[in-house]
């Protein structure tokens, strides 16, 4: 047999590589496996550090689903992150679809205006935006949270590479096939865009979805989505780890199994972003 001309060296980094990639993601889960096991616990357990809990308790989620409302909030929290993404994806889909097939006077300077809109501090348009909000009188809503968010400059980004890496004869045939720019985007485009907006999708879908800040500004008198629901469980006297526990267990279930239904597009789409 032939020796290995490969040195040492070389033969050692792909597993070295693996053993820091699996140690940063032992790192990631660590939280998310105690979140878990926190809320399994019997209520007098709950600050035991046993790594394992021992014996399982739902008790903290009865409680957790009756004194906080969580079907209500699951629901609206899902309606919001829902709108805000569909929003944002057709903003950024009309918008990366002008900006990649149309050719326009001074298209590139109103791209870098557009995305220099993505460097704008959120502390900028807060103000403006709640001043606007107090005089449409959607304060405390739902709606409130949705319209400032319709628009995503990096949907915009994603989607004007993705349309961009539709080959150019594709567009020209169906125009000479006497399709409109509209029909074009549904019929051309867009079927060609499918792992692109689901991995797009999703990750707008998670953004919203764990949005705290600008939820808990507009409705400051109502705990209408879940992640101000966790609020019910903070006090100044202590926190019920719980039901807190138990809550924030449940919100991070909808948008683990939308990574996992779609887990296979999503890399898809990144992976081909900005491919030819």
């Amino acid at each position: 047999m032939t020796p290995d001309p490969t040195p040492v060296g070389e033969r050692s980094r792909p597993l070295a590589a693996h053993l820091v990639l699996g140690l940063l993601g032992l790192a990631c889960v660590v939280p998310i496996y105690w979140l878990y096991a926190t809320s399994l616990r019997a209520p007098e357990d709950v600050y035991s550090l046993n790594p394992f809990p021992w014996p399982l308790s739902v008790a903290s989620y009865a409680e957790a689903w009756t004194a906080a409302d969580v079907p209500r909030l699951l629901l609206n929290t899902t309606v919001m992150a829902a709108m805000i993404a569909l929003g944002q994806l057709l903003t950024g889909l009309f918008a990366g679809y002008a900006f990649a097939a149309w050719r326009f006077r001074f298209s590139g300077a109103l791209y870098l205006l557009f995305v220099a809109t993505w460097l704008v501090p959120f502390q900028v348009t807060m103000l403006p935006n709640y001043v606007l909000l107090n005089q449409l009188g959607t304060l405390n809503t739902v709606a409130g949270v949705v319209l400032p968010n319709l628009c995503s400059a990096l949907a915009v980004i994603m989607l004007r590479q993705h349309v961009r890496s539709v080959p150019r004869e594709l567009l020209e045939a169906a125009r000479m096939d006497g399709r409109g720019s509209w029909s074009t985007l549904w019929t051309v485009v867009v079927p060609n865009l499918g792992p692109a907006l689901a991995a797009l999708g999703v990750l707008l879908f998670i953004n919203a979805w764990n949005e705290y800040f600008w939820p808990a500004l507009v409705m400051q008198r109502s705990n209408a989505v879940l992640q101000l629901g966790l609020r019910s469980f903070m006090g100044t006297e202590g926190n019920d780890w719980g039901p807190l526990m138990a809550t924030a267990g449940l919100a991070c279930l909808p948008v683990l199994l939308l990574y996992l239904v779609l887990q296979r597009r999503i890399v898809d789409g990144f992976v081909r972003s900005g491919l030819k």
